[in-house]
C-alpha cells in the first residue's frame, strides 16, 4: 500500500517538522500486519513529498484465522484500507494530534496539500472528501492494462488537493480509508467509538454523511453506531435549533440563543413556576431553564428517541439540585398526555413547522385543549425573512424537515383561530434583528388563557 503527502508551502521542507520525519532519512517501523517505510521522493523548498509504503505480511495476517483460500488471495496487501489507517496512526500519530514543538504556528496553519493513493476503493471518494474542502480526482484503475476487455477494477487512483491543517488531513484519511473500503481487518469493539470521536470531532460533526461514515467505520455494529451518533450530536458546537437556519455570517449571540433568551425572559415576566418544553430535542432550552431557580418543575417531552437520549445525558451532567427539578418523557405534541396537563406554561420552540398541516388541529387540541396551561409560548420561522439569507435558494425552507413556514399574516391568522377556539389571548413578539420590510427572522407568539 502506498500513500503520499505533498505540499508547496514555502519552505516545503518544513513538512518534515510537521510529520516528525526528517527528509534526508528513510525510516522503518514494525506494525502489527507488516512493515511501514517512510521516505521522501522529493524534498525541495518549493515542493516536498513524504511517502508511506506499507508492506503487508499476508501469511501473518491470517495466521490466527482459518485456512480458506479467500484469506490468502485478496486485495489486502495492495488497496488502501484499515491496514493503512492503522499504520498511519502509528507512524504519524503525533502529526495527527497537531503537535509540532519546532513549528507550532505551522501546525495550526492550513497549508496546500496533495494526497495520492494509487489504489483505493473510490466509489464514495467524492461524496466523502468534497464536503471537507478537498478537490477530488478519482481515476478508475483497469483490472489489467494488458487486457482492456476485462474492464475496470473496483479501485481508483485517488488524488486529493486542498488547503487544510496537516493534522486535519491525516485524521480525515485515518477515518475515511476504512470507510471507503467498508471493512476492517480487526475486531471492532466499544473503544472504536472513542477512536472515531477523537479523530473526527473537528470535522465529522458537520459532515453531511456523518451517519454513513459512522456506520461504516464501526463495521455496521448498530449499538456502537447509535452511541457514536449520539455523542457526535453532543459535540456539535452549533445549537440544534440553528439547523433550522441557513448559513449566516458569524455573530454573537446566535439566533438560537436569542430565541432561548426571549423564551426565558417571557416565562420569567409571566411568573411561571412549572413549565413543559414540548419538543425539547437535545435539551438545550432545558439547560437554560434550570439556571433559573424560579422554575421549580421542568418537564422535557420529545418524540424521537435519539435526541431524547442526548437530552438525558445533558440532564445527567446538571448539578444535583438542578437534576431534581427536571423530568423527561417520550411523547408527541399531537397526542393528549395527562403528564403535561395543568402546568403554568408549555413551550413549543421551533416545533410547529415540523408538523404536517393536517395534524395542526390535533396539536392545538392537545396543547390548548387537553393540557390547558396558563400560557403557551411558540416560536417558528418568519418565511418573509428568508429573502435576507443569500445562501437560501428562493422558495426553499430553512430546513429539509419543515412542512411549511408561515408569513407573519399566516401566523397571526392561525393564532387568532386557536384563541377563538380555546379561550386564549395572544401577543406577538419579534425575535432577532427586525427588518423594516420583512420583520424579524423568528416569530414568538405568547398565548395567555382568559380568566373565567
Amino acid at each position: 500500500m502506498f500513500l503520499s503527502v505533498t505540499t508547496t508551502h514555502t519552505p516545503a521542507t518544513d513538512l518534515g517538522y510537521l510529520l516528525h520525519k526528517h527528509p534526508d532519512r528513510t525510516q522503518r517501523f514494525d506494525v502489527s500486519t507488516g512493515t511501514a517505510h517512510v521516505f521522501y521522493p522529493e524534498a525541495t523548498p518549493e515542493r516536498t513529498t513524504a511517502a508511506l509504503l506499507l508492506e503487508i505480511d499476508p501469511i501473518g495476517l491470517v495466521r490466527k484465522g482459518g485456512d480458506t483460500l479467500g484469506q490468502y488471495v485478496n486485495d489486502r496487501p495492495y488497496a488502501a484500507s484499515s491496514l493503512l489507517a492503522v499504520a498511519m496512526g502509528k507512524v504519524f500519530g503525533t502529526a495527527m494530534r497537531g503537535r509540532c514543538d519546532a513549528r507550532p504556528e505551522l501546525a495550526a496553519t492550513p497549508i496546500p496539500l496533495e494526497i495520492h493513493l494509487p489504489a483505493c476503493p473510490g466509489a464514495l471518494a467524492e461524496r466523502l472528501f468534497t464536503p471537507l474542502g478537498w478537490t477530488v480526482a478519482a481515476t478508475r484503475v483497469p483490472l489489467d492494462p494488458a487486457f482492456p476487455d476485462w474492464g475496470d477494477s473496483p479501485y481508483a487512483d485517488l488524488r486529493l488537493s486542498g488547503t487544510l491543517r496537516l493534522a486535519d488531513a491525516l485524521t480525515q484519511l485515518y477515518v475515511l480509508l476504512p470507510v471507503l473500503d467498508d471493512a476492517k481487518h480487526y475486531w471492532v469493539a466499544a473503544d472504536e467509538v472513542d477512536k472515531l470521536l477523537r479523530a473526527g470531532r473537528s470535522w465529522l460533526v458537520t459532515h453531511p454523511d456523518r451517519e454513513l461514515i459512522t456506520t461504516r467505520y464501526l463495521a455496521h455494529k448498530r449499538r456502537y453506531t447509535v452511541e457514536a451518533l449520539d455523542r457526535l450530536t453532543e459535540l456539535d458546537d452549533r445549537p440544534a435549533e440553528d439547523a433550522d437556519e441557513p448559513e449566516q455570517p458569524e455573530r454573537e449571540p446566535s439566533l438560537a440563543q436569542l430565541r432561548r433568551e426571549a423564551i426565558v425572559g417571557e416565562l420569567r415576566s409571566l411568573g411561571v413556576r412549572r413549565v413543559v418544553d414540548m419538543g425539547c430535542g437535545e435539551g438545550r432550552l432545558l439547560r437554560e431553564l434550570v439556571t433559573e431557580p424560579a422554575f421549580t418543575e421542568i418537564v422535557g417531552v420529545e418524540v424521537a428517541a435519539r435526541p431524547l437520549r442526548t437530552a438525558a445525558r445533558r440532564v445527567d451532567r446538571f448539578a444535583e439540585r438542578q437534576r431534581e427539578r427536571v423530568t423527561l418523557h417520550q411523547g408527541s405534541v399531537t397526542y393528549a398526555d395527562p403528564r403535561v396537563a395543568g402546568f403554568d406554561a408549555i413551550v413549543l420552540s421551533e416545533v410547529v413547522e415540523h408538523v404536517d398541516p393536517p395534524r395542526l388541529p390535533a396539536l392545538a387540541a392537545t396543547v390548548f385543549g387537553a393540557a390547558k396551561p396558563r400560557h403557551v409560548l411558540m416560536t417558528t420561522p418568519n418565511a418573509e425573512y428568508n429573502v435576507r439569507w443569500e445562501t437560501l435558494p428562493a422558495g426553499d425552507f430553512r430546513h429539509a424537515d419543515h412542512r411549511f413556514e408561515w408569513t407573519r399574516a399566516e401566523m397571526t391568522a392561525w393564532a387568532d383561530g386557536v384563541c377563538s377556539a380555546h379561550g386564549y389571548d395572544v401577543r406577538h413578539v419579534p425575535v432577532g434583528p427586525v427588518d423594516p420590510e420583512v420583520g424579524s427572522p423568528t416569530q414568538l407568539a405568547v398565548f395567555s388563557r382568559r380568566t373565567a
